[in-house]
């Protein structure tokens, strides 16, 4: 059981992974100003104990207008890159294990309420409110306050933005990058004809619809550093009647990896109110699937992965090259371990905690050198 593919260790790029395991990104709507606060020491300080190859910080604002919400973390100005800084400093005290950072951008999707006072969106003449923009007019919710449809110009201040961004994110020395196209959020807003009605060079046929997302690639890839890993997070379909689709996320795919991308996360949805999500375990392998087998870069599933011999399967069947966990590794944050014990290989430990491995798993841990 030792030869779990799901415990062999992976080259993307040159960044080391130990096995195939991901913490995906997961918003916390915790910031304070787009500043990480010390919820975010908590939180990612658990995760990066937990023995996963590498640690994801969640969707991370290129822009204050590009925030999902007020309590969204960001990485555009001083103060949140020295909030984030003190944050990965006390992680990386305690742990070696590779942190990336999601940069995003919500588009029509932002100016919202947290998750558990509602959600929706906050209208610009409110606290807590500002005016969206996005690819075109049309708003995520019919009662929403339209976005502005962003101008040559705004592409232009975007596109910087996710630059700048990954400049900020060298300087912190994060290991990785990957770029949020998908759940609806604003590359994805490109993406779709379902949001994009634009009639220039950048909205109608699936060339011109690819051009914005491929432009923030290119520069993105240009200010991270050579070598370090940027990926792309996509959705492989909108679930919805003249949607963005499979066959076009492969496209997106391979136009991606002639650039230099060094994975796809295969996610799916949010794009729109009316998408039909058909939920179970595994249910966008399939998606992964279909990129896996168009492109030679890694890919990335994701979405009911619960189980420690479902995700050995996706990685033996060849749908995948890595899995990722989000809600579950919330739940349990040492799935990683469980597995691990689950298939007699090993994970990284704190030496704090050696002790604490069951008797029949003596060989377990491997200590973290901090």
């Amino acid at each position: 059981m030792a030869s779990a593919k799901l415990f062999t260790p992976l080259k993307v790029d040159e960044l080391e992974l130990a096995n195939r395991i991901v913490i995906a990104p997961m918003c916390q709507y915790s910031a304070e100003g787009g500043a990480m606060t010390d919820w975010h020491v908590i939180h990612l300080g658990q995760l990066a104990l937990s023995g996963a190859a590498i640690l994801i910080i969640e969707a991370t604002a290129v822009t204050p207008e590009g925030r999902i919400s007020y309590a969204d973390v960001g990485l555009y100005s001083d103060e949140t890159e020295q909030a984030m800084g003190r944050v990965l400093d006390s992680v990386r005290r305690w742990s070696d294990m590779p942190v990336g950072i999601q940069l995003a951008h919500a588009g029509r999707k932002a100016s919202t309420e947290i998750p558990w006072k509602g959600g929706g969106q906050i209208p610009p003449d409110r606290e807590h409110g500002w005016r969206t923009e996005s690819a075109s007019a049309v708003g995520f919710q019919d009662a929403d306050v339209p976005p502005i449809a962003l101008d040559r110009e705004g592409l232009g201040r975007v596109r910087e933005a996710f630059a700048a961004s990954a400049r900020r994110a060298a300087r912190l020395g994060l290991d990785a990058v990957q770029i949020h196209g998908a759940h609806g959020y604003l590359l994805h807003q490109f993406l779709s004809p379902l949001s994009n009605r634009r009639d220039d060079a950048y909205g109608g046929s699936l060339e011109n619809r690819l051009r914005f997302p491929l432009e923030v690639f290119d520069a993105v890839r240009e200010a991270f550093p050579a070598g370090k890993p940027v990926s792309v997070r996509v959705s492989g379909t909108d679930w919805a009647p003249g949607g963005w689709d499979i066959a076009q996320t492969v496209a997106f795919a391979q136009a991606l990896e002639a650039r230099g991308c060094s994975a796809v996360h295969v996610s799916s949805g949010g794009l729109t109110p009316a998408q039909q999500i058909p939920l179970g375990p595994s249910y966008q392998v399939p998606l992964a699937r279909a990129v896996k087998q168009a492109v030679r870069i890694p890919v990335i599933a994701v979405g009911l992965i619960t189980d420690f011999e479902q995700a050995e399967a996706i990685l033996g069947t060849g749908d995948a090259d890595l899995v990722a966990l989000a809600r579950g590794v919330l739940y349990d944050p040492r799935w990683p371990w469980h597995a691990a014990a689950h298939f007699g290989a090993q994970v990284k430990a704190p030496p704090q905690y050696l002790r604490s491995q069951p008797r029949q798993y003596r060989d377990l841990f491997l200590p973290i050198d901090r």
